[in-house]
């Protein structure tokens, strides 16, 4: 941890930052899972509106 002392006798301590990396394209088999994810997604929200549309 990177800590400093001001002239006052105060500490600071600052948080080490994470090294950055960029962000890889998913991969077929992960574009296929948030194809899934969002397929379900939609019909639960789908059900969820036509059940509360014929409720009220």
């Amino acid at each position: 941890m990177y800590t400093t002392v001001n002239e006052d006798g105060v500490l600071n301590n600052y948080a080490n930052e994470p090294k950055m990396y960029y962000a890889e394209y998913p991969a077929i088999w992960e574009q296929r899972k948030y194809l899934i994810q969002g397929v379900f997604a939609m019909l639960i929200l789908t059900t969820l509106i036509l059940v509360g549309l014929s409720v009220s």
